[in-house]
């Protein structure tokens, strides 16, 4: 059975001392045990936050990590690094890496295999451009991204990861796809896992929604069939919004 999951993407937010104020606020909230609730702050906070979340049932993400396990790569950090100050799950493939970055699914699908390796949890992401949408090509911009980054993974490795769709048209924007759209997409990509694995695979992957979910907006969302909870951007910054977002199943 997959799970419910709620993962704040903090991105490039938060100095130390807000940091710890948010994160203090948010452990202060009515958070659903029942939900994978996940916090992904910038690399700073990683060890302090690892400490503060002792004992509650909040997890620890990163935002990113390099495709090499050591060496001289300047500025980048390491799955073997991120896992020393506890965390235990990393996003890869978010469509600002992509973007302003220029990582493809090739090369994200490296990292993929080293957060494996070390026993950590990729979520995986990929969506479409309002243009690719437009176009009408956005089933197979998706289908590529999935392929190119997870497909060369076995069933038990692919069972440890979580895929989650974002829409790039919907990211910081207050645009949202709708629940119909969105649902359109996480049961298509359902669909390639089950046609490429199996059907029971399929079932047991989470996929989250990340396009400007909100509270106002996430009951309505995490109530269709395929979307298991969401990758949440300015609502994480929020303690009683985020708060709100794990009590929305």
């Amino acid at each position: 059975m997959r799970k419910n999951i709620v993962a704040g993407n903090w991105k490039m937010n938060l100095d130390i001392n807000e940091g710890d104020t948010l994160l203090s606020n948010i452990l202060e909230q009515p958070i659903d045990s029942a939900v994978t609730t996940i916090i992904a702050p910038p690399f700073i906070h990683l060890e302090r936050f690892h400490q503060m979340l002792s004992g509650s049932n909040i997890a620890l993400a990163a935002q990113n990590c390099h495709n090499q396990v050591s060496g001289a790569y300047t500025g980048e950090v390491s799955v073997k690094m991120l896992k020393s100050v506890g965390v235990q799950y990393v996003i890869l493939g978010h469509s600002e890496r992509r973007d302003y970055f220029n990582e493809d699914s090739i090369t994200i699908s490296y990292k993929v295999n080293h957060v494996l390796e070390h026993e950590l949890r990729p979520i995986y992401c990929c969506g479409e451009s309002l243009e690719q949408r437009k176009e009408g090509v956005h089933f197979d911009t998706i289908e590529k991204q999935i392929k190119q980054g997870l497909f060369h993974l076995n069933e038990m490795e692919l069972r440890n990861c979580i895929i989650a769709y974002e829409p790039i048209w919907a990211i910081g924007t207050g645009e949202t796809a709708s629940p119909e759209q969105a649902q359109e997409i996480h049961e298509f990509i359902r669909s390639i896992i089950a046609k490429q694995y199996n059907p029971m695979v399929a079932e047991e992957i989470s996929i989250l929604y990340g396009g400007s979910v909100k509270p106002s907006n996430a009951r309505e969302l995490f109530a269709s069939k395929d979307i298991d909870g969401g990758l949440v951007g300015g609502a994480s910054l929020d303690a009683q919004s985020f708060g709100q977002l794990t009590n929305s199943f």
